[in-house]
């Protein structure tokens, strides 16, 4: 199978993988894209949990408006070295998630970050649904397990789509990225602020609108 330079070019804007990386990942393959992609995220995986215990110092502080002053974001993404919080690379990813809070108005960073009580008020919600839906007692507690894994990809960023490439998670995103900089990455703490908050206001669809602001 020929591997050329526009397959590659293909898997670099899909997974942000090295030039030579992502060579060998379609040799390998032997052209196939999905599977060239799944060899990277594996491989960006590997490299991600090798760095998680370092120290992550540097980073920036980023906002993101949108809507004419609708939705407002600040968040603190951290990483390694002051070099690599200069990087384009991790500007981009800093902006990009920015952007997905505004979005899909996550609550948490991630599974960890969820209270105890407030997943176990979620569970009996759901095991009540389970029951007025007629399950057998004996499958409820396995149904509310998978719907908590919804609830974790709703409310969760690192578990959200993301609203550029649905195909991936923020959490495979940021191993992505972590592979390509070559250091530890972590998303710290945001803040999103949506005008009228809490008051009655009419229903919108801002992933919708994000996604095309980024077109723009």
């Amino acid at each position: 199978m020929v591997i050329t330079s526009e397959m590659v070019k293909q898997l670099r804007e899909k997974t942000g993988a090295g030039i030579m990386d992502c060579k060998k990942a379609l040799s390998t393959s032997e052209g196939d894209m999905e599977k060239a992609i799944k060899t990277l995220r594996e491989k960006g995986l590997a490299t991600a949990a090798k760095k998680a215990g370092r120290i992550t110092a540097e980073g920036i502080v980023d906002s993101y408006i949108h809507g004419n002053g609708r939705i407002g974001v600040l968040v603190e993404v951290n990483v390694e070295t002051d070099f690599a919080a200069r990087n384009e690379e991790f500007k981009t990813l800093v902006r990009d998630i920015a952007m997905q809070i505004a979005a899909s108005k996550p609550e948490y960073i991630a599974k960890e970050d969820v209270p105890a009580e407030v997943i176990e008020k979620e569970k009996d919600i759901l095991r009540a649904q389970a029951r007025n839906e007629g399950k057998p007692e004996r499958i409820i507690d396995k149904m509310v397990d998978g719907r908590i894994e919804k609830y974790y990809a709703d409310f969760c960023l690192l578990e959200q789509q993301w609203i550029r490439d649905p195909e991936k998670t923020i959490g495979q995103l940021l191993t992505e990225k972590i592979a390509l900089i070559g250091e530890n990455i972590k998303i710290r703490r945001f803040a999103r602020y949506e005008k009228g908050e809490g008051l009655e206001t009419r229903e919108e669809n801002f992933a919708e609108e994000v996604m095309k602001q980024m077109k723009q």
